[in-house]
């Protein structure tokens, strides 16, 4: 184990190629630069997610990982990562699977704007390589568990997606770790999508009630590429995911759907930036979500398109459940638009479960709790049925029920 700091930040340039450690030297230098986010930052309005990074070390190695991640999906393709090691990685069928460390190919520093954006930039030492040849199209899922195990600790995980022209890969994300350990995760995702290649990524966040995760995800599209994005958000004492699409090519699209449920005293972070900067481009956001107990949730969608961003399409929308009197939800739909031929649109809403539908479903027989627990089945299912693998509805939706079960006893 070692602390946070300049060590585990040598240790992580050590581990990669030229290329990747000059980006592991870059971001060290803006994690010292910059200060910790504070809540009067737009970004991080609303939020303090409660990191004190002296409470934290690095592994030096692996723990002992949990049993295999349950889902419908059969793992024929994908990498497992444990407390930010690779220990496993299998491709085929037109795709490279190989663990960072091993990958020549790290792509280019991004811009850093706050110390836990740089943090996976400092300190991330391995992770996985996605490669979709041109014209690949697995008929698998690449199946990628993310775990930390260890109470105390420190991880930053980075996966790369980068997709062919014309290929089309699924991606299956996994992310988790124990209930009650104190553990910081600091994941990062990025997708390159090439021209006329489809992407098509589901996140699964089953975090542990004492784990704080702060992740990014931060994707380019070429000419009528496609990057679909659906996150299930269910754990994790304070979870964030930051988004931002550059769509830069002609016809390209992105699609983002999400459900997430909160309880207890969790916090779900979501920052959604769409950036529309070619001719034609389309995207939709569509998250739901429930908050019950004293947790917050927090969703801030910007649609921002460029002045050669003419005929874009673009359509952002959240609604939100407030279960109990000490939950919170906050939504924050932002358009800015310096093209003048467009169609854009936005909706959010925030309140308590309706009071017509329950009137409604009681004259029909149902007790309050059944018809209760009706309404937010199916507030659900709009989601869910969204979701481009319809293979984990089933689950997704168990796990959302279950967590109302427990919030009202």
């Amino acid at each position: 184990m070692f602390p946070i700091g300049e060590e585990a930040s040598r240790r992580a340039a050590g581990a990669f190629s030229p290329e990747g450690r000059r980006r592991v030297e870059a971001g060290w230098k803006a994690f010292t630069a910059l200060p910790m986010p504070a809540e009067v930052e737009e970004n991080w309005r609303y939020v303090d997610p409660g990191i004190d990074m002296a409470e934290y070390s690095f592994r030096d190695a692996p723990g002992s990982p949990a049993s295999r991640a349950s889902h419908p999906v059969e793992v024929r393709l994908g990498a497992r990562v444990v407390d930010g090691f690779t220990v496993e990685a299998s491709g085929g069928d037109g795709v490279e699977v190989v663990p960072l460390r091993e990958a020549a190919g790290h792509g280019q520093p991004p811009s850093t704007a706050d110390k836990l954006e740089a943090f996976n930039e400092a300190f991330c030492h391995d992770g996985v390589l996605v490669t979709a040849h041109p014209g690949a199209s697995p008929a698998d899922s690449v199946v990628i568990d993310v775990e930390a195990t260890t109470g105390g600790t420190a991880s930053a995980p980075r996966v790369r997606i980068v997709a062919g022209r014309s290929s089309h890969v699924g991606v299956v994300l996994v992310q988790r770790s124990p209930d009650g350990l104190p553990i910081l995760v600091v994941p990062r995702v990025e997708v390159e999508a090439g021209d006329g290649a489809t992407v098509t990524l589901t996140v699964v966040q089953q975090w542990g009630s004492d784990t704080r995760a702060v992740a990014r995800h931060a994707y380019r599209l070429g000419r009528d590429a496609t990057v679909r994005l659906a996150e299930a958000g269910l754990g994790g004492r304070y979870s964030r995911l930051h988004l931002t699409a550059d769509l830069e090519g002609d016809g390209s699209a992105a699609e983002v759907v999400g459900a997430y449920f909160g309880d207890g005293e969790q916090t779900l972070d979501y920052r959604y930036f769409m950036r529309h900067a070619a001719r034609g481009t389309t995207s939709d956001m569509f998250l739901k979500g429930a908050v019950a107990g004293d947790s917050r949730s927090v969703f801030t969608g910007l649609i921002r398109i460029e002045i050669e961003g003419q005929k874009t399409s673009a359509h952002q929308t959240n609604r939100n459940l407030v279960l109990s009197d000490g939950a919170e939800a906050h939504s924050v739909p932002n358009l800015e638009i310096l093209a003048d031929d467009v169609r854009c649109g936005h909706g959010s809403a925030v309140g308590p479960l309706d009071d017509d539908q329950r009137y409604y479903l009681m004259s029909r027989g149902l007790e309050r709790p059944r018809a209760d627990r009706l309404q937010v089945k199916g507030f659900f299912e709009e989601a869910l049925l969204r979701f481009p693998d319809l293979r984990f509805e089933p689950m997704l939706r168990e796990a959302a029920m279950t967590k109302y079960e427990g919030v009202v006893g």
